[in-house]
């Protein structure tokens, strides 16, 4: 079974790509609005992720 939290980071990334293929504003060194907010639910999504890995690994 695919992890939740995994899956989750990647369909934030995915919605973040797809919009920036279809706005004219957005860049990689800029965001409109709407931009900026799915790339923050992507970074928080990845940060979560990445916490959790980490902890699983720092584990006895």
């Amino acid at each position: 079974m695919p992890d939740a939290l995994y899956q989750r980071y990647l369909k934030a990334l995915d919605t973040h790509r797809d919009h920036c293929a279809a706005c004219a504003t957005c860049t990689n060194a800029s965001r409109c609005h709407e931009g900026q907010r799915l790339w923050d639910a992507f970074t928080r999504s990845q940060d979560a992720y990445l916490a959790r890995q980490r902890s699983r690994r720092n584990a006895p």
